[in-house]
Order: C-alpha cells, then structure tokens, then sequence
C-alpha cells in the first residue's frame, strides 16, 4: 500500500512551531512536534532546534513526501525565528534563501501555508510581541531548477505551495483521469474550451477576460485531452500556455512531458526556417541552451513575433489534424504562445478572432 506523506507547507510551520517553542519553554521540544492541519493532526519529526541569541531560534526539519515522485523528498526546511516588542500583528512571514518569489516580489507562501501558521504558531506568540519566521530552503534554489516554477512566476526558489496537508501518491494515470474529469464536466455545457498549459495558462486566461467556467488545464496530455474533447463533440479549442511546451506539438509531440520527447529547440529552429531567417539565425536557435534563451536572441534579432505567430500556426493545424486522426471529427483550434512570466509572444489568427470576442 502507498504511503502518505506531506506537503511542504507542513514541514514549514512544524519546523516554526519548534523555533518558537525552543524561544519559549527555554529548552528543546520533544522530537516530534504536534500540528492542526486544520481537520486532522499529525506528529511531524524535528531534526534539530536552537537557540541563536535571546531572541531568536532555528528550526530544522526534512520533508517527506511519503511514495509520492517528489523532489523535495528529504530536503532541509529552515524556520529562523525572531521574538521581538509587538509591531502589531503576532506573525510576520518571510521568504528566506531557497524560498521563491513572485514576479512582484512577494515571498511564495501560499494560502494553505498561511492558514497552517495561524493555527499552529500565531496562538503561542505572546500578547504585545511579534514573530518573525524566515524560512530558508537550503537545497531550494538548485532543486527549483529541476521544476516548472519559474513558468508560473516562481522565482529563485520552491514554493510553500498546496491545498492539503496530505501528500497522497498519485500516478500518472491518476492525474490524467483527473484532467479528464474536468474536461468531461466542462464539455457537458460548453462547445468552446480554453485548454490552459500549466499555471500561467490558467492566470492568463484570467487576465484576458476568458470564461473561468471552459478552462481545462492538460498538464502534459495535452494530445490526450484534445481527442477526448473532440469525442465530447467539442466545437472549438484555444491551445493557451508557455512557450517551450506549446511548440512541441508543432512537431508532432503531443505528450509535452520532457521525459517523453523535447524537440522544443528543434521545432523553434524549423519556424525560424520557415520563416525566412539565415543560417546563422536557424543555428544560434539550435545552440540556445534554452527555449526562453532561443525566444529572447529571436526577439533581439527582430525575427520573434513573425517566427512565434507562424509557429502557433503550425500548432493550430497539427492538433487539428490530431483529432481528426484519431477521432474522424473536426475540432478548431486555435494557439497563443506565452512567456514564463504569462506574457503574450504571439497568436494565430484564430486565437486573435476567439480573444476579438463575437
């Protein structure tokens, strides 16, 4: 049987909670310490508490993720916290080293993180004072290389990120029936649908004035989603998300998953032919070390938007091809290509009729 385990939020405020109680009690808490995961309670293992000076204290835990593929598994979470005079609120939250930032500047600690430390750390500050936590992600910049976070405004870091405090091990196959429920509910009352490619594709859809109500997020089944939609009896589909993942369904790929196939540079260095762009321009694309790196020498040169609005073409006319393939109907699709930060690079000419409006 899988093991649950628990999300990073979780780790984060047990390693809080026995910062604050080392500054309180004077002497170290017992190794496991007791949290309200606003439902249910779980006894989280500290690995080491200490006292700074008078006034400050650091507390250490590891994350466990139970059997879930996570890459946060065992890795430090740090809570620095200061008791200091009141400033008038109990708790100040702060992203330390490893901790991400939002493209604003705010520290990446989501809601559900919040609500865990009102409940288990604000209730222990003393009236009058104010508590500081940082928390410190030693491993958490290298580790944010290895995800999607800065393709959804995550910077310089992992997020203190999740809706639950439990870790439940899911398969792929367990995240795609997921997907798939969503888009079957959504085509019960909607003929046209936003298929969002990741976080950004959803903010993006929310910043351009879409129907919350016909956004299907695909994850990498983006191929998947869309026969389904077409056996639905889909009329329509807008293909809204990053870059680097769009474009591979231009050469056919349509399981986006980097572990699958990433023909990403390739399919960059095709629409640059395409297009009309030199030798020299084609081979600098197949040399970035990036998508995002080919995408900004494009835009220096003056060859992005021609090049990107002929690959959201390409997209287009593949995956309609795609379901017709696989599902002998036609579904329009139209495609807009955006940035890491959710930021337009270009659209076919069906996306900029589906965003006119009737």
């Amino acid at each position: 049987m899988s093991r649950t385990g628990y999300t990073l939020p979780v780790f984060a405020a047990a390693a809080a909670r026995a910062a604050l109680l080392h500054l309180l009690l004077e002497k170290a808490p017992c190794a496991l310490v007791q949290l309200d995961l606003l439902g249910e309670q779980a006894a989280i293992p500290i690995d080491q508490v200490a006292r700074l000076d008078a006034k400050t204290a650091l507390g250490v835990t590891r994350s466990d993720p139970g059997d879930n593929l996570d890459l946060t598994r065992h890795t430090p979470v740090w809570a620095w916290v200061h008791l200091e005079e009141g400033t008038g609120e109990a708790l100040r939250l702060e992203a330390g080293e490893g901790l991400g930032r939002t493209a604003a500047g705010e520290a990446a600690i989501y809601r559900y993180a919040r609500q865990l430390m009102e409940a288990n750390v604000a209730p222990l500050v003393p009236a009058g004072r104010t508590a500081t936590v940082r928390f410190i992600l030693p491993e958490g910049r290298a580790l944010a290389l290895r995800t999607s976070n800065a393709a959804f405004g995550i910077l310089e870091g992992l997020a203190l990120l999740g809706t639950s405090g439990l870790s439940q091990p899911l398969s792929a196959a367990d995240h795609l029936e997921s997907f798939r429920a969503v888009l079957r509910e959504r085509a019960e009352r909607e003929r046209r649908l936003v298929f969002c490619i990741g976080a950004s594709g959803l903010q993006a859809a929310g910043r351009l004035g879409l129907d919350q109500g016909a956004t299907v997020q695909t994850g990498n089944w983006i191929g998947a989603l869309l026969v389904e939609a077409g056996m639905l009896g889909v009329e329509s589909v807008l293909l809204l998300g990053y870059q680097g993942k769009l474009v591979k369904l231009a050469t056919g790929i349509f399981n986006t998953s980097s572990h699958i196939a990433d023909g990403r540079l390739e399919a960059i260095a095709a629409g640059a032919a395409a297009a009309g762009a030199d030798i020299e321009t084609v081979r600098t694309v197949l040399e970035a070390p990036t998508a995002d790196a080919a995408c900004a020498l494009l835009a220096a040169a003056g060859w992005a938007e021609r090049i990107y609005t002929g690959l959201a073409e390409r997209v287009s006319g593949r995956s309609v091809e795609y379901v017709r393939k696989y599902t002998e109907r036609t579904v329009a699709v139209a495609t807009v290509l955006l940035d890491r930060q959710g930021r337009l690079i270009a659209r076919d000419r069906a996306a900029a009729a589906w965003l006119a409006g009737p």
